[in-house]
């Protein structure tokens, strides 16, 4: 067996959100909307089926949606494709981050890190061969030290992965990080994979830098129609980057997915075409749902880590008076039906520190309950 995946337990999503269904518990913990996604996105993709053609659509995706793609970007984030040599679609952002290791890393070179990270990552550059080398970031505000991260870079490093907003720490990345990574990059000859899936997702004063702005050719981005539409399960995803990484991503892809279901994507370049309006409105629903979670968690002496993108915010456990360990505190609320992610799932190292991360992508009664299960199990702890 491949000594990766046989060192690999079940994951911390996976095993809470079983125990959540086993004990009928609210599950605040894996990272999903409650609601099924926009009406007419869905109808979109019916009628594809039924009417469009089902078999292998192109390697690359369908002309029609990477030209979608590629418009969507030039109108919300002013980034210029060229549709046909740098936009591929994927099953999925995560498909699309093994085929780029895959297609960037040599057995043995060196890929920056920073913790907590996305639990896919970790895994996929060991067995594409790569040599991680973790940088630890550090609550509430997650940003990065210029000596710190130059310090993990050397002459190996082929690739750095970021992701902003910041999946589990709920941060966005400022145009002067991404900079200072930019220069880096530059100095060490390296690639940056920037996973961008939750760049729609922005609370308060904060704004999206897509990497790309910032170091065009040497950077591949990452995009999610799921997270975009709050259609997770749908698994179509975006990689777009400079002609030169695209031809060697499109040969890695193309031996793991090879393509998407061609109903899905016209169902998502439907979706691409939306109005402003609705990213606006959408970002405020969850701007509202955050708001709501959190008063309700104040209220009773939780401390809340900020929340500036995705649809996460954590509970500081120390900081509000619980002596438990996030694993201990995470199976302590499931006991008191709500389901919570301990954020040491996130992290490569020991010791890190004890947070707990809720998904706040629910309707009002599910964050009430929720909450209210959470201040019973802090009473209780």
């Amino acid at each position: 067996m491949n000594s990766v995946y046989a060192s690999l337990g079940a994951t911390v999503f996976e095993t809470m959100s079983r125990l959540a269904a086993e004990r009928g518990a609210i599950n605040l913990g894996q990272g999903f909307p409650e609601d099924d996604g926009p009406r007419d996105i869905l109808e979109a993709a019916a009628r594809a089926t039924l009417e469009g053609l089902n078999q292998y659509p192109p390697m690359r995706g369908l002309a029609a949606l990477r030209e979608a793609v590629a418009a969507h970007y030039a109108a919300h984030q002013g980034i210029a494709f060229d549709w046909q040599r740098e936009v591929t679609i994927t099953s999925g952002a995560t498909e699309a981050i093994a085929a780029a290791l895959l297609a960037f890393i040599e057995p043995g070179d060196e890929v920056v890190l920073f913790e907590p990270m996305y639990d896919a990552y970790l895994p996929m550059v060991r067995r594409a061969g790569g040599v991680p080398r973790v940088v630890r970031l550090a609550p509430p505000h997650w940003r990065m030290d210029r000596e710190t991260v130059a310090a993990a870079f050397s002459n190996k490093t082929r690739v750095v992965v970021i992701n902003t907003p910041h999946n589990p720490c709920a941060s966005v990345m400022s145009r002067g990080e991404l900079e200072m990574l930019a220069e880096l990059c530059r100095a060490y000859g390296a690639i940056c994979l920037s996973d961008e899936v939750w760049e729609h997702v922005v609370f308060d004063d904060a704004a999206h830098v897509s990497m790309l702005d910032v170091m065009r050719d040497h950077t591949l981005k990452v995009g999610s129609a799921g997270k975009m539409f709050s259609l997770t399960g749908w698994k179509v995803g975006f990689a777009c980057g400079a002609p030169e990484l695209t031809e060697q991503f499109v040969k890695a892809h193309q031996f793991l997915t090879f393509t998407t279901p061609p109903n899905l994507q016209r169902g998502v370049t439907y979706a691409l075409g939306k109005e402003r309006a609705y990213f606006d409105e959408m970002r405020a629903g969850f701007q509202r749902a955050r708001d709501r979670l959190v008063a309700a968690l104040e209220g009773e002496g939780f401390t809340m880590l900020p929340s500036k993108g995705a649809y996460f915010v954590s509970i500081d456990l120390a900081a509000s008076g619980i002596a438990m360990s996030d694993v201990a505190f995470a199976q302590h609320a499931i006991e008191h039906g709500v389901a919570t992610i301990p954020l040491s799932g996130f992290y490569a190292n020991p010791s890190p520190p004890n947070l707990v991360r809720l998904c706040f992508a629910k309707r009002d009664d599910t964050l009430n309950r929720g909450a209210e299960a959470l201040i019973k199990a802090k009473r209780s702890a």
